[in-house]
């Protein structure tokens, strides 16, 4: 199949090596032209914009930091909408706002392109893999008639209803997730403190009901003072403050949530937004007086 790739940032560039190697025809775009050589030695072909994407794309992959992002990516000049084709499809893999995604999807069914919202779950590790979990909004009939594609970056592929459902799927994820990773600090901290064995600890929790992806992946990392990024702290707060504002909008109390966030800012002024979300374990660090493995 005709593929379009727009983002090859951490996740972006092994999602469309992923879709190369499952033999589909892909043309990549990247604001930061560069990353796109990688690509094209991988068997992509480069382009000059979005648009250019679109025009040689059936299916055409979004995945940038922000909602404003994929807007001027999409409806922007020399965006995707002045490049698609009636019947293509934009698959935004993005986690952003679902009122935004619902705002772009009703600027694409003027030209007949349709749109499914399709963030993704698994980190950079899933990515690599095509492993990752992918939460998808939008008509039921072109989910089906993408199935093909979605297989080549996921194994865990979820329709989750009407455009937008997809987003807010993912941001249930984070709260989830991102919450779990703070409770996995915290257990780090308490028990290390008080002088257990970092194997042992990990051990322990493999064991048992307390044991986690988070854990699992992150906790050794934590213990090798490894904050290099799988998903950066900044991301995480882009999608925390989306997780806010929706709950806000639906007037949904969020108790866990807002402390979360406040202590990963805590982190973000320290310089360590770029960090992997493990680095949540500093701000921890600093309240309770010690460091990790020192």
């Amino acid at each position: 199949m005709k593929v379009g790739y727009i983002g090859l940032g951490l996740m972006g560039n092994p999602m469309s090596k992923n879709l190369v190697k499952n033999g589909h025809e892909v043309t990549v775009w990247n604001r930061t032209a560069s990353r796109m050589q990688e690509l094209v030695e991988a068997g992509a072909k480069a382009s000059r914009s979005a648009a250019e994407v679109a025009c040689n794309s059936e299916f055409i992959f979004t995945n940038v930091s922000d909602s404003a992002d994929v807007e001027e990516v999409v409806l922007g000049e020399g965006g995707i909408i002045e490049g698609a084709s009636a019947g293509s499809v934009v698959i935004d893999n993005s986690t952003i706002s679902p009122d935004v995604t619902k705002r772009i999807a009703s600027k694409l069914s003027e030209k007949s392109v349709d749109m499914l919202d399709a963030p993704v779950s698994g980190g950079d590790i899933g990515a690599a893999a095509g492993t990752l979990s992918v939460m998808v909004g939008g008509e039921r009939e072109i989910f089906d008639r993408c199935l093909p594609v979605l297989k080549a970056i996921g194994t865990s592929i979820t329709y989750c209803g009407e455009i937008g459902l997809g987003q807010a799927t993912k941001l249930s994820n984070q709260i989830l997730g991102l919450g779990n990773m703070a409770a996995a600090c915290e257990a780090i901290v308490f028990a290390t403190k008080a002088g257990v064995d970092p194997e042992a600890l990990i051990n322990a929790w493999a064991g048992g009901a307390a044991n986690s992806w988070m854990m699992a992946n992150l906790g050794p990392k934590i213990f090798k003072r490894d904050f290099a990024p799988g998903f950066m702290v900044d991301l995480a707060q882009k999608d925390l403050r989306l997780v806010l504002e929706s709950a806000s909008e639906m007037n949904v109390p969020l108790l866990t949530t807002p402390i979360v966030n406040q202590m990963y800012r805590s982190v973000q002024q320290d310089g360590d937004g770029t960090d992997g979300i493990q680095a949540y374990v500093k701000a921890l660090e600093k309240l309770a007086g010690m460091e990790i493995g020192s």
